[in-house]
């Protein structure tokens, strides 16, 4: 492994965004599913794991406008992810707690693409 601080740093928001899906997938199983929440888990799914696979595809980019791309991409799932998790928090209160983390970590994640998005652009 490389111990330049840029690959360490990729690595590790490769890893993030891949545990923060692990874990909107174990959130998932424990919403009882019905007509209102079957719905609401498929989109969290859908949302929550593509962030960390947008963020590979990112990491592997052909151009800079294809990384700039692929890492908007992830911060609008990040932020989606957080509208789904609202969803969930109103139709099954009793899971807010555990959603409030997912919450706070999908918060973050958006902060650290805009962050990235901001940088490159300053870069261009």
């Amino acid at each position: 492994m490389s111990n330049d601080p840029m690959t360490k740093k990729r690595f590790d928001l490769e890893e993030r965004t891949a545990k923060f899906g692990q874990e909107i997938i174990k959130f998932s199983r424990k919403v009882f599913e019905n007509q209102v929440t079957k719905p609401l888990i498929s989109q969290l799914v859908g949302s929550g794991t593509s962030i960390g696979a947008n963020y590979c595809e990112a990491d592997d980019a052909e151009s800079r406008k294809d990384f700039k791309h692929k890492i908007g991409i992830c911060k609008k799932e990040a932020r989606e992810t957080k509208h789904w998790l609202y969803m969930i928090m109103t139709a099954v209160p009793q899971l807010e707690t555990e959603a409030s983390t997912l919450l706070q970590e999908a918060k973050v994640l958006n902060l650290i693409f805009n962050a990235i998005i901001r940088s490159t652009n300053r870069n261009d």
